[in-house]
């Protein structure tokens, strides 16, 4: 097999230990020459394996993706060679090279070959955003939980301000929690304190109010109203910090937010995740294809196997289809007539990812081509499938024994 890079290095990555294989052909007789030598993670280790890459004339080197543990090592590499990120499931086919050693020699070797696709490996400063954007994903799925076990506090002590209230921890739901918290059981008093439009309510509150409030709910309530204000100032800052680091790509993040279904937060994920650059996805099917988003490829013998989505990044999928919900009920738009589309045939999952596919399509193209959003409109489908919708629906007509003449409508 033809060798596409002179003299390269393969990395087995582990927590505390790397195995590394240099291969490279003599210039002199055009022999091949490989050395393998172990390093310990630290960072003194990982400069003195980078001094003897330097050494060796190394170009570029190759990892797996393992975990957290390939950070470290891409931190001191990256600005001194071109470094490939691979997937692990595209070296594991070849059976029968299982020691650290040789897994590290196969990656040079592929390598070698030009046969490993690199990872997409965003710029720092998107990497910085990224982490944001992902710990306050986490973060706020620990407020949800927050708010949940309150409600069911309020289940276990007869107090039933859910059924009342669309929301328990609202502006009139924080001060009924507040006194509950302070000693007063009173139904009444407790009822008075909503706020808005919930005041028109004060008859079912009072029912909902009245309860068997112990003090063993009434710590627990404190705990968790303390852990839900702290995990809300928390949220707070994360919010200052990414919008600090997004400001300058204000105008892409207003772009994004005129599609349907997008706001502020779920723009700062999209730029986080694929960034505001499309040159590392040729195509939108690229992109889709490493977001997770489209269906996948499984053909044997002519024969379509299961053709579920494939892995990819959680965090923009997250977003998608959050934001195909939203999108699913904007009126009389192409996103509502999509959704109902594929959702009265394939369900409402499968819709919600069929849209969350769309607005990613229509995301890449904005960015890439630099235009602004425009609505195909909610009889868009039926405008394309037109001949199909006659079709369906004189057969439908004649199965009812009807006979049926299409004619056009003039213009």
């Amino acid at each position: 097999m033809e060798s596409i890079v002179r003299c390269c290095a393969g990395l087995d990555v582990h927590k505390d230990s790397v195995e590394a294989c240099v291969r490279c052909l003599n210039k002199e007789t055009g022999k091949l020459e490989q050395e393998t030598r172990h390093f310990f993670t630290m960072t003194q280790d990982l400069m003195e394996m980078a001094r003897w890459f330097e050494s060796r004339e190394v170009t570029q080197v190759a990892m797996e993706s393992t975990g957290v543990y390939w950070k470290p090592i891409f931190n001191i590499v990256e600005s001194r060679f071109q470094v490939l990120l691979v997937n692990a499931k595209d070296i594991k086919h070849v059976p029968g090279r299982k020691t650290d050693v040789k897994d590290c020699q196969w990656i040079a070797q592929l390598l070698q070959h030009g046969l490993l696709r690199a990872s997409f490996i965003p710029p720092r400063q998107q990497r910085e955003l990224r982490d944001l954007t992902r710990h306050r994903a986490q973060v706020l799925g620990e407020h949800s939980r927050t708010i949940n076990r309150i409600q069911k506090i309020f289940e276990d002590a007869n107090l039933k301000l859910g059924s009342v209230a669309s929301d328990v921890v609202g502006v009139s739901g924080r001060l009924i929690l507040k006194a509950i918290i302070g000693g007063e059981s009173n139904p009444e008093v407790l009822a008075n304190l909503a706020q808005r439009r919930l005041r028109e309510k004060i008859p079912e509150l009072k029912k909902a109010l009245l309860g068997n409030i112990t003090e063993h709910h009434r710590w627990l309530l404190g705990l968790l109203y303390e852990q839900l204000t702290t995990t809300e100032a928390f949220l707070s800052k994360l919010d200052e910090k990414i919008e600090q680091l997004t400001r300058p790509q204000s105008p892409v993040l207003e772009k994004l937010d005129r599609i349907p279904g997008i706001n502020r937060r779920v723009a700062e994920v999209v730029l986080a995740e694929i960034g505001p650059d499309m040159s590392p996805f040729p195509t939108d099917a690229h992109l889709a294809s490493w977001a997770g988003m489209c269906p996948g490829s499984n053909e044997s013998a002519g024969k379509k196997k299961s053709g579920k989505t494939t892995k990819g990044s959680r965090w923009l999928r997250q977003a998608l289809v959050q934001a195909a919900w939203a999108a699913s009920h904007k009126k009389d738009s192409y996103f509502q007539a999509h959704a109902q589309n594929v959702m009265r045939r394939r369900g409402r999952k499968r819709g919600l990812v069929a849209v969350g596919h769309s607005i990613l399509i229509v995301i890449y193209h904005l960015l890439k081509e630099e235009t602004e959003y425009q609505d195909l409109g909610a009889n868009f489908l039926e405008q394309i499938r037109s001949e199909h919708l006659v079709r369906f629906h004189v057969k439908r007509l004649e199965q009812l024994g009807f006979k049926v003449e299409v004619q056009a409508m003039a213009a």
